[in-house]
Formats: structure tokens, sequence, C-alpha cells
């Protein structure tokens, strides 16, 4: 049955040329996302809430972090910003 679910593939590229794909389950990048959201813009918010997701956990819930991982994590909390227009706090009712 897994086998019968289509799927669409993504391509990622970096500034310096590297690239990668990413395959994923067309009906679950439909039902992730809000309101007429393209399908590239969906996976391009679950990218950065991800990142920001896993830099936020790394830094408050794990060991000490260095200043540059902070840094980086302050970046990503910059940036979830900039592109959901609240905070990663308030989009997930995790403050500290």
């Amino acid at each position: 049955m897994a086998d019968d679910v289509e799927t669409t593939t993504f391509s990622i590229e970096t500034a310096d040329g590297d690239t990668d794909e990413v395959t994923l389950p067309s009906g679950l990048v439909d039902l992730l996302a809000e309101g007429d959201q393209t399908q590239a813009e969906t996976v391009g918010d679950i990218t950065l809430l991800s990142f920001a997701s896993r830099a936020h956990h790394i830094v408050h819930h794990g060991e000490e972090p260095s200043e540059e991982l902070e840094a980086q994590e302050a970046r990503a909390m910059e940036l979830f910003e900039e592109r959901f227009g609240v905070t990663f706090a308030e989009a997930t009712g995790h403050h500290h």
C-alpha cells in the first residue's frame, strides 16, 4: 500500500553548488500546508522550523553550548521570526 502513495521530490542547492534531493509523500506535504501555500513553501517552512527547533534544543536543553553555537541559534531565531512574523517562543508556546 505504501508503494501506491504519490511522492514529490524537492531539490536543495547551496550557493556553493552542493545539491541534494529529498522525496516526501505529496499528500503529507499538502496536509501540512497552511492556506494556499505551495509545496515548496511548505517544505521551506518545515525546514526552518526543524532547524530552529533543533538549535533551540541543543542550546537550551543540552550541554554547555559554545558562543558560536549560541550565535548560530540566535540567528536561526531571527530568521524564524522574519519568515513567520512571530518568535519561536510565540509559535511553539515554549518560553525560557
